[in-house]
């Protein structure tokens, strides 16, 4: 479990300090830092409440009287990645479920993998904004690579504080992207 929970961290901190400073760099020239300190109030009450339905009033405050994205651009936007973009869940899915097929000694083909990653960015589409929810949405990605549900025991002891990364990450990833589509569109000041 240590280094399963290992494993979803690194992903999740490689998203934040990798994945968005690429982004942010290329498509808004927006130091890091800056970002980083803009959106840190709306991260530290994701953490806390694991929920980016929670966390949308903050994220927005953050993103408009920060960051610089128009109230237009993100009262679109950030509602909309609230519902739909869990980036940080669809990484959780996929490791969860190659742990969970490790754990019962399943040996999972190239294909099965694919499978997991594609239906695990899916389930992630469709998981509520609530805490919790992937770990419900998880069921979808282990029932169709034929993955025993009842692996879930194996992880439900430490789903919080995971939720609690991810849903992090999930907000970082929208107020990102509101930056980005701010730019493109010539709202961000």
């Amino acid at each position: 479990l240590g280094l399963y929970s290992l494993a979803v961290i690194l992903g999740l901190l490689t998203m934040i300090f990798v994945v968005y400073p690429i982004i942010l760099r290329l498509f808004t020239k927006m130091n890091y830092f800056d970002f980083f300190k803009g959106i840190m109030p709306a991260q530290m009450l994701a953490f806390s409440t694991s929920s980016s339905a929670a966390t949308l009033p903050v994220t927005m405050e953050r993103c408009e009287d920060h960051l610089g994205v128009s109230e237009e651009i993100s009262s679109f936007v950030l509602p909309l990645g609230a519902t739909i973009n869990m980036d940080g869940t669809s990484l959780y899915q996929a490791v969860a479920a190659v742990f969970i097929a490790q754990a019962f000694g399943m040996d999972l083909s190239f294909g099965v993998q694919l499978g997991i990653i594609a239906t695990a960015t899916l389930a992630s589409i469709g998981s509520a904004a609530v805490p919790g929810a992937g770990m419900v949405m998880l069921v979808i990605v282990l029932a169709q690579a034929g993955i025993p549900e009842a692996g879930l025991a194996l992880i439900f002891a430490i789903d919080r504080p995971l939720d609690m990364c991810r849903t992090t990450v999930n907000v970082t990833g929208d107020a990102a992207v509101s930056m980005v589509v701010a730019k493109s569109v010539d709202k961000l000041t």
